[in-house]
């Protein structure tokens, strides 16, 4: 279900601090990660969603008729490094989840959250991400 664009990221070390961001932008990403370059603005995605600490933009490869990435522009591995670290920001992914759901018109008849973390767990890019699924029924269990 993972298909975004380019390579994907490496795993950074487990002591990495997250880069930050001063005055809404983004300061510094992880060479080589697609989607520090999309939240940097230096690689195209169709986006729609764009905020402080957040941004969201859609799957190149939509396993349904609204499938969005919801990614903080901090870089974090996985949704665990992401809640360890505090702060609040995956409050916002979350939050950016049910927005990006509203929008498309899919809140009311209901969507998917899903947060792939590690190899097994289908995770193939190494910054954390939320799949916003929806505009179809989906199937128990997931692949």
């Amino acid at each position: 279900m993972d298909e975004e664009p380019g390579a994907g990221c490496p795993p950074p070390p487990m002591a990495r601090p997250a880069p930050g961001t001063t005055n809404g932008h983004y300061d510094r990403g992880v060479p080589d990660c697609s989607f520090c370059g999309i939240a940097a603005g230096g690689i195209p995605a169709t986006i729609v969603l764009d905020g402080k600490r957040i941004i969201a933009f859609r799957d190149l490869n939509p396993q349904a008729p609204t499938h969005v990435l919801v990614v903080p522009r901090d870089h974090f591995p996985n949704v665990a490094e992401l809640a360890a670290a505090g702060g609040g920001l995956l409050d916002e992914v979350v939050a950016a989840a049910r927005e990006v759901a509203a929008a498309d018109g899919i809140e009311a008849s209901g969507y998917r959250i899903v947060f792939n973390t590690g190899q097994d767990g289908g995770q193939t890019v190494g910054h954390v991400h939320a799949h916003v699924l929806g505009g179809r029924s989906m199937a128990w269990p997931p692949g």
